[in-house]
């Protein structure tokens, strides 16, 4: 097949797949609508609480802080809650949209080569090592012990993920990839059994509570790390929105039109690695968002192009973050709901709508 057989083919299926270029106008109006839908939630996410505060109030405390109550609590726990929320929904949407494409499925999510597990383990080290002499070592690290939990998460993510990286280099196929993902997955969510049935009951207690996910406590020195973290990897993402487009059609396409394949592969999962696993750090594996958020943004947008899907994705997974998060945290109480048990409501249901409609169309 000559390069421009191969060019009228991919313009073609490409078409076919809705990855054209879509009406630009009404990209932009969709983009403006998230946008002020964003921050909305965002302005809501300070006010509301288990006490209210006026918009006003919130505006005085963020322009003159000070040592008042709602100062402090606006500046020190609202505000960077909520940016926690912008930051892991922007990252875990484009990070499921960069794994559904690479492995072209549905229901791939960010955590699918073994990234959630490996920081769960590094938690569960910690949890075993609490206590015992092992936390004078942590003590020791300087800057990585003093982040405790997230550093551990760091650890084991990346530690997994090389892992995954180094067998990927042996096989062929990406589906290979896939599946030696999940077997890491499993063998490492083994480990992280034995590991917590030798573990003193608070500590499993801690681990759980971590395992729910939550963007609480997450301090502005932290956010110094995580924003960084989620910037780079969202560049990344915006970088390979190429690569990502002609990888919709195949390898074989991909290769046909002189694209590294294999580059560009290692290039998707390390950046998905990257937002997922500094998400999972500071946050705690965060549910359903990655598998969700590309699915609503397709739906709104009405395109597969990468080039509108990042943004897209990263954008739409910030507000369904920060509504999450308003949900979970139940306002005018003191009570607060686990997020993960949150966004398996926002996010089973788009699963599920999304089987059947594929099913719907296989039928047709």
């Amino acid at each position: 097949m000559t390069v421009w057989a191969a060019t009228a083919a991919l313009r073609e299926r490409v078409a076919s797949r809705g990855a054209v270029r879509p009406c630009v106008g009404r990209v932009a109006a969709m983009f403006a609508a998230v946008a002020l839908i964003t921050a909305a939630l965002a302005a809501a996410g300070v006010a509301l609480g288990s006490v209210a505060i006026p918009l006003a109030d919130v505006w005085r405390a963020i322009a003159e802080p000070g040592d008042s109550t709602w100062s402090t609590v606006v500046t020190q726990i609202r505000v960077p809650r909520t940016l926690t929320a912008i930051l892991a929904g922007a990252a875990l949407g484009a990070a499921g949209l960069q794994m559904q494409t690479l492995f072209r499925n549905p229901l791939a999510d960010p955590f699918v080569l073994g990234i959630s597990a490996g920081a769960s383990l590094g938690v569960a080290a910690v949890v075993l090592a609490a206590g015992s002499s092992m936390s004078l070592f942590a003590a020791g690290l300087g800057w990585f012990g003093e982040l405790g939990v997230a550093g551990a998460a760091v650890a084991g993510a990346a530690l997994v993920m090389m892992l995954v990286l180094a067998l990927s280099f042996r096989v062929q196929s990406i589906v290979t990839v896939l599946v030696i993902g999940l077997l890491v997955g499993y063998l490492v969510a083994s480990l992280i059994t034995i590991l917590l049935a030798s573990a003193q009951e608070q500590f499993v207690d801690q681990y759980v509570r971590w395992g729910f996910g939550s963007f609480r406590g997450v301090t502005w020195s932290e956010l110094r790390i995580l924003a960084p973290a989620v910037a780079i990897g969202l560049i990344v993402a915006a970088l390979t929105a190429k690569q990502l487009n002609v990888l919709l059609l195949g390898e074989s396409y991909a290769r046909s039109l002189g694209i590294h394949v294999r580059r560009a592969q290692v290039a998707t999962m390390l950046g998905a690695a990257l937002l997922a696993g500094a998400v999972t750090a500071f946050a705690g594996p965060i549910a359903f968002l990655g598998v969700a958020i590309p699915h609503l943004a397709r739906a709104l947008f009405g395109t597969s192009n990468h080039r509108v899907m990042v943004p897209a994705a990263a954008l739409c997974g910030a507000a369904v973050a920060l509504a999450a998060e308003i949900a979970a945290q139940l306002p005018g109480l003191d009570a607060a709901l686990p997020l993960n048990a949150v966004t398996a409501l926002i996010g089973a249901p788009v699963v599920l709508i999304v089987l059947l409609r594929r099913r719907r169309l296989a039928a047709v």
